[in-house]
């Protein structure tokens, strides 16, 4: 397995279906890379209306909440890129020429070196928008790199380097992240309305709790490194279109 993308990009574009699940599949990574120089973009493809467990949560005031998160955590990466938040209700996306065209329309602004998605070919995936947005994310690519899909965009096309996708069953990239998984932390640490529901923190005061999901971050980490011999690690399948 090939360790670090190398050089870093310049440019990285995270595609996700929700807020916070760039910390938890990559955000070492865009540590690092932003540590680097790298400018670092989130496109959010739902609003994360559906993330609470309180059947009398006011979803709307969630959504605000989570955006507020979504920046937080960005900034505590190190993120100095674009923070796009996409319309699409929790637990509704939809992969449609409609949509397709909306990130692709993203990515042609942006003009990453790299794009970083869900892997949607992932086996007995349970939840239908990470599936959605893993192929928003590779046939976003397809249409943004070549000039005759979405025209009327009026937008160059562009062709990013690579593909990298987390959740995959084959990885074949490992980046090595030693050294920032504190960075990890803190920035799954913004997303404070995931506490019970991702986080498994009942109470944020207490540190017991808290120091538990830093630990299950970092021993994910540590599993992932010990594949190709460094401390910590986040593994890719990495395409080249």
């Amino acid at each position: 397995m090939r360790v670090n993308l190398d050089p870093p990009p310049r440019t990285a574009l995270a595609i996700v279906a929700h807020p916070d699940d760039a910390e938890f599949q990559c955000g070492a990574t865009l540590a690092k890379w932003a540590a680097a120089g790298c400018v670092v973009h989130h496109v959010v493809c739902t609003d994360g209306s559906k993330g609470s467990w309180d059947v009398a949560e006011d979803t709307a005031a969630l959504v605000a909440t989570r955006q507020v998160e979504q920046r937080a955590a960005a900034r505590a990466l190190g993120a100095t890129g674009e923070q796009v938040f996409l319309t699409n209700v929790d637990g509704e996306l939809e992969h449609g020429p409609a949509q397709v065209a909306e990130v692709c329309a993203w990515i042609r602004r942006l003009r990453p070196d790299v794009v970083l998605g869900h892997d949607p070919w992932r086996r007995w995936r349970l939840h239908p928008d990470h599936r959605a947005a893993g192929w928003l994310c590779t046939d976003g690519v397809v249409a943004a790199r070549d000039p005759h899909f979405f025209p009327e965009q009026d937008l160059a096309h562009h062709r990013p380097s690579a593909i990298l996708l987390f959740e995959c069953e084959e990885p074949d990239l490992a980046e090595d992240v030693t050294g920032y998984a504190d960075t990890k932390v803190a920035a799954l640490l913004e997303h404070t309305s995931q506490f019970v529901t991702t986080h498994d923190i009942t109470d944020a005061r207490d540190a017991a709790q808290v120091d538990r999901f830093r630990r299950h971050v970092e021993d994910r980490l540590a599993g992932s490194g010990a594949r190709v011999g460094v401390r910590h690690a986040e593994l890719y399948r990495r395409i080249t279109p």
